[in-house]
């Protein structure tokens, strides 16, 4: 029984002309579609043309919504050779009619000129937010719930069409990740993880970027997790005074460190030669180090360095967060530096300060500059996540996988919410809470060099460690978006 319409990125009949017979071969497939550009060559035998501008685009969508005839609409999102396992056609099928899911995706496998590896992604929830969240590229759609999302759709964007599709899909229907390897594709980006991170703060992808905002807010506004700036004509912030506490100095530099031997001297030194109108100190917590960092720190002999030795084997780098902002010489601001990264010159501590007081808020983000370990700029260049604005920064901060650096914080207020003792995501669950209150600051001056080297924590992690990584961010997510519907409804 033909019960699949497909859809499949067409430039070339040498291009999608394996994976046009590939999909003739399943008997379960009734129409192969292919979305071709107006400069697309003569169409494959057996296939019909639809003429997009884009693969992604509003419009493209509502192309695709437009032709689905049968139960279900399988759209490919890759210009590469789709290759299917034996019966996992028919396995995503018999899947999706057991599970009544309006779209299904599947574990793959990635084919590159090394041979093929296993591409495992992760469950959809909730904060599944991220506009690029790894589906692979085959995705199932119930024909129905295709339909009625793309009816759902009021803008025209250019990049930001499918995104809005599943977004809205997700209102009224589930999303499900089938945990079985069902299919292989050729993998077009190759890069290491640590150089894809930055991806989407690049500033040649801000007209993208823009779009993904405007979709997420739509539907955060649609699902009451939206926070509005204002109500009543009043700002939607916890004003601050900034009279809490007794606090011996004005600031603390905090750096959580373990053998960084190499890197561990410039972070101190670029702290120690800060210039400020104001005391301030360094808290370098030193967790279980072997390499010599630990005694690379014990040579200075100064006051202001406070060298905190937590060998914990219960503590992430968030629970060392905890204790310096305990700590009772902690000042009344605490400022992050990590052990591999400095502050680009003698005035950062003074503009993160002086940002508290002239934008009152509870939270502070810098904006850096990428360099290699010799401090030399890399591209992308300057990083100034200007996603987190004041009128929507907190509701956009629910989208992007980071918010920026160097991250400072109240004390008082970062004491009261405290922060998750992991070593990945802390800071990000931190600042999603606090912004659900406070009015989170920026600085767009570059004030900090984000140092990339072999042996960055994040440089070069394998599948699971990223799913992991990206599994526990969506649950983030997850938590904070439960608790903004819920604080919505109160009010």
């Amino acid at each position: 029984m033909k019960r699949i319409d497909c859809f499949i990125p067409f430039v070339s009949a040498e291009q999608a002309g394996q994976t046009v017979e590939n999909l003739k071969a399943e008997g379960l497939v009734a129409n192969i579609y292919l979305l071709a550009g107006d400069n697309a060559e003569a169409p494959v035998e057996g296939c019909q043309v639809l003429k997009v501008k884009n693969l992604t685009a509003s419009e493209t969508m509502r192309t695709i919504a437009g032709h689905v005839q049968s139960d279900y609409a399988m759209l490919y999102t890759k210009y590469n050779t789709l290759k299917f396992a034996p019966f996992a056609v028919e396995r995503f099928v018999k899947l999706a009619d057991d599970s009544g899911a309006g779209m299904l995706y599947a574990d793959h496998y990635n084919v590159t000129d090394k041979g093929a590896v296993k591409a495992p992604v992760i469950d959809y929830q909730m904060g599944s937010l991220r506009d690029d969240f790894d589906f692979g590229s085959v995705l199932l759609f119930c024909g129905c719930c295709l339909k009625k999302a793309a009816q759902a759709m009021k803008a025209d964007y250019e990049h930001a069409g499918l995104y809005d599709l599943r977004l809205k899909l997700s209102q009224f229907a589930d999303i499900c990740h089938i945990n079985e390897y069902l299919y292989s594709d050729v993998e077009l980006d190759t890069r290491k993880s640590g150089e894809k991170i930055f991806d989407y703060v690049d500033p040649r992808n801000r007209g993208r970027q823009i779009e993904m905002e405007a979709a997420c807010t739509e539907h955060l506004k649609e699902i009451g997790g939206y926070l509005a700036p204002e109500v009543d004509g009043k700002p939607n912030f916890r004003h601050i005074e900034f009279d809490q506490g007794d606090f011996e100095v004005e600031a603390t530099v905090m750096i959580p460190v373990r053998n960084r031997i190499r890197t561990i001297r410039d972070a101190i030194d670029s702290v120690l030669k800060q210039k400020t109108t104001f005391k301030f100190n360094l808290m370098v917590v030193d967790n279980f180090s072997t390499d010599g960092t630990r005694e690379a720190i014990a040579e200075y002999d100064d006051p202001r360095l406070i060298h905190i030795i937590a060998d914990y084997y219960d503590m992430g780098i968030g629970g060392y967060w905890n204790l310096a902002a305990h700590h009772e010489k902690a000042g009344k601001f605490i400022v992050q530096l990590d052990s591999d990264d400095m502050y680009k010159d003698e005035n950062t501590l003074q503009t993160m300060v002086n940002a508290f007081y002239e934008q009152n808020v509870a939270m502070v983000v810098g904006t850096y500059l990428m360099t290699d370990i010799d401090c030399n700029p890399i591209p992308p260049g300057v990083i100034d996540h200007k996603e987190w604005t004041p009128e929507n920064g907190r509701n956009n901060a629910l989208r992007i996988n980071g918010l920026g650096a160097p991250r400072a914080f109240y004390t008082p207020v970062l004491r009261a919410v405290k922060i998750p003792n992991t070593s990945y995501g802390e800071d990000y669950a931190l600042g999603l809470n606090i912004s659900r209150t406070y009015q989170i600051g920026r600085v767009y001056e570059p004030v900090y060099l984000c140092r990339r080297w072999d042996d960055n924590s994040d440089a070069s992690l394998d599948v699971e460690k990223m799913n992991r990584n990206n599994l526990y961010k969506d649950r983030i997510r997850t938590w904070e978006l439960q608790a903004r519907i819920k604080m919505n409804k109160k009010d």
